[in-house]
């Protein structure tokens, strides 16, 4: 922890040159609290806050040091200590964390009202009776930055068992899988999921999605409530439990497409390991947590047979990868190399989720597979895995900071002059959204999941 590599990964000591915002920086602050030779206090607190928890250090660190667990233990004994309570903080985080975010039923049910105030003309009309000025100054004040709730949810668009169709795959599919439709993704992207499903069924796969799907707790976690996010993962744990209607160990993989949520489902042992109710199974459920664009590149792009049987036809998702593979372009608009792409061919870019990169490892498999749709021209983002400030909560924690990452991003997706913008997180897809519609150059751009684009190449395909 001591060469330093991490500093310059780090956005917070970019920002201030300071050592104790950069990551060796906290690891020694938190080191001697732990020997005893520092309080714990609410500046150390605050400092931990400050932190985007991008995890670039972690890729960076030659001593593979997980700083995500010391992280997510010093904020969780700030919270303990209350070092950052306030009145105002304390009924946020009761509201958001403990009530609506550990009960799906609710969290759904505020949705749909929150999707009915977001129509245009009852929103306006809202605002003009002065209802809307009844709420909260900081309610009111996040309102237009809201993300839009998405209705119908996951359940109401994925069956619980759907098998690939004929027109997509020959014989038994070549694996049988859980999608995971998450909280947030659920109520704002439900459209990705379904888009996922398609994805993994145009893939050849058997796609299982379970019932009211809890949040996974990465919220919870990443935000100091340990104690909940360990009773989140047991909830989600026991949705795949022997005995239950998707045991796990009749799945070949547990997809997310979430990249902040799945860094956190694939450490399940580390919340769970002395549990001994849940130990085995959540050692045998990391073992099988995949990105989504993992496992299918995992699938189709290295030619991967049929699992279990000796060969297997290629799918219908093969065949559309398959059909005009896209150039690394990465010159100014329209100078892609000549001859491989057409005119009309969109200017497609990717922004890599920090959880997804830094956290999963998952770098090369989405880039591969955008480089093949067809109809785009791929193009290179500049500082790809660099954190565009959404980062959970960060936005409303640290405002900001945000601020100032999300300007740094938008400068790189200026420079490559996109049509499309590809992300894979549902915090980077609204921060990027959001942002995109507010800047002259980019208001046109489409922000979108790689999975959204790899359903429509299949739909689209003869």
């Amino acid at each position: 922890m001591h060469c330093g590599l991490c500093l310059p990964t780090c956005p917070t000591y970019v920002e201030t040159g300071r050592e104790r915002s950069s990551p060796r920086g906290r690891i020694a602050l938190m080191r001697s609290v732990a020997d005893g030779d520092l309080e714990l206090s609410r500046d150390l607190a605050e400092e931990l806050d400050y932190c985007v928890g991008c995890l670039a250090c972690q890729t960076a660190c030659p001593a593979g040091v997980e700083y995500v667990s010391l992280l997510e233990a010093g904020r969780a004994a700030g919270e303990e200590a209350k070092l950052l309570s306030t009145p105002s903080r304390s009924v946020y985080r009761w509201l958001g964390m403990k009530l609506l975010m550990t009960r799906p039923w609710l969290l759904r049910l505020m949705a749909r009202g929150v999707s009915i105030q977001q129509i245009p003309w009852i929103r306006k009309t809202l605002y003009r009776l002065g209802l809307m000025y009844l709420s909260p100054p900081a309610l009111r004040k996040l309102e237009p930055t809201a993300p839009l709730m998405d209705p119908p949810f996951s359940d109401a668009r994925i069956d619980s068992v759907e098998s690939p169709p004929a027109k997509w795959w020959k014989g038994e599919p070549r694996a049988r899988v859980a999608l995971l439709t998450g909280c947030v993704q659920d109520i704002s992207y439900a459209r990705v999921n379904r888009a996922t499903a398609d994805v993994l069924l145009a893939a050849g796969c058997e796609v299982v999605t379970p019932r009211a799907q809890p949040c996974c707790g990465s919220l919870h976690a990443h935000n100091g409530e340990v104690d909940l996010a360990k009773q989140m993962a047991r909830r989600t744990l026991d949705q795949f439990a022997p005995g239950a209607l998707t045991p796990l160990d009749r799945l070949d993989a547990v997809i997310s497409n979430a990249g902040g949520c799945g860094s956190h489902l694939r450490h399940y042992t580390n919340l769970l390991g002395d549990d001994p109710a849940y130990a085995e199974l959540a050692s045998s459920w990391d073992a099988k947590v995949r990105d989504a664009q993992e496992f299918v590149w995992h699938l189709v792009g290295g030619r991967q047979k049929a699992e279990g049987s000796k060969e297997a036809p290629p799918s219908r998702l093969e065949t559309v990868l398959e059909e005009s593979p896209s150039p690394t372009g990465g010159g100014a608009r329209g100078g892609g190399a000549p001859g491989t792409t057409s005119s009309s061919s969109k200017r497609l870019t990717y922004d890599a989720s920090c959880h997804l990169c830094h956290g999963q490892k998952v770098v090369n498999q989405p880039v591969e597979l955008l480089r093949r749709l067809p109809g785009y021209e791929f193009v290179p983002l500049a500082e790809s895995d660099w954190c565009c400030g959404a980062a959970g909560v960060y936005t409303i924690t640290q405002p900001e900071q945000a601020g100032k990452l999300l300007e740094r991003k938008l400068g790189n997706l200026r420079a490559a002059e996109p049509d499309v913008i590809a992300t894979a997180n549902p915090g980077c897809m609204h921060q990027l959204n959001l942002a995109s519609r507010g800047d002259e150059s980019l208001k046109i751009a489409r922000v979108v999941h790689p999975m959204e684009l790899l359903a429509e190449a299949v739909h689209g395909s003869r």
